[in-house]
C-alpha cells in the first residue's frame, strides 16, 4: 500500500521524513516528487551514488581494452620499421587516452540512466502523484496495518492532504 501526501513547506516535509524514519521506515520506502529539485541537509534522505566508481571502472576497462587491442594488432602483424619496437606505449598513448575518456563518459551516462530509474523501473506498481505548483509530494510505501499510524505522523508534520493508494 502507498500513502501519498502533499506538502507546501520544505520544513514540514523534512519533519515528516524524520518522523517516518524514526517510526521504522527506510529511505527506500520514501519517494519525493516536486516540480523543482529539493536539496536536503545531510542525514535527511541520503541516497549515496556510486557514479564516481562507475566512471573510474569504465575508464579502466576501456583504457585496458584499447591498449590490449593495439598491442594485439601490432604484434599480430609485425612491421619492423627502423629498429623501433613493435609495441610502444608512446605510440599508443593517444588511442589509450581517448578510449579511456570515452569509457568514463559512457559509464557515467549509463550509470546516470540506471540511478535515475530510466533504464530500470524501481517499483512498477507505485503510483506517481500529480504535482501542483509550489507543492511537494511524499510517497510512502507501507503495510496496510501500519497505514493509520503513518497517516497520523504525516498530518502531525503538516501535510495538507493524504491519500491511500493500493
Amino acid at each position: 500500500m502507498f500513502l501519498i501526501s502533499e506538502f507546501r513547506s520544505k520544513d514540514a516535509l523534512v519533519e515528516a521524513i524524520l518522523a517516518l524514519k524514526k517510526a521504522g521506515l527506510t529511505e527506500n520506502d520514501l519517494a519525493i516528487f516536486s516540480e523543482e529539485p529539493i536539496e536536503f541537509r545531510k542525514g535527511i534522505l541520503d541516497r549515496p551514488s556510486n557514479m564516481s566508481k562507475a566512471a573510474v571502472a569504465g575508464a579502466a576497462v576501456m583504457g585496458t581494452a584499447a591498449t590490449s587491442f593495439v598491442y594485439y594488432a601490432q604484434n599480430d602483424y609485425k612491421l619492423v620499421t627502423g629498429g623501433m619496437p613493435i609495441f610502444s606505449f608512446w605510440a599508443t598513448g593517444i588511442i589509450t587516452y581517448e578510449m579511456t575518456m570515452l569509457g568514463a563518459i559512457f559509464a557515467t551516462f549509463f550509470w546516470f540512466l540506471w540511478e535515475s530509474g530510466l533504464i530500470r523501473k524501481r517499483d512498477p506498481e507505485a503510483p506517481v502523484p500529480m504535482i501542483g505548483p509550489a507543492s511537494m509530494s511524499l510517497r510512502v510505501r507501507c503495510e496496510i496495518s501500519r497505514a493509520d499510524n503513518f497517516v497520523e505522523i504525516l498530518r502531525g508534520s503538516g501535510c495538507i492532504k493524504t491519500e491511500r493508494v493500493k
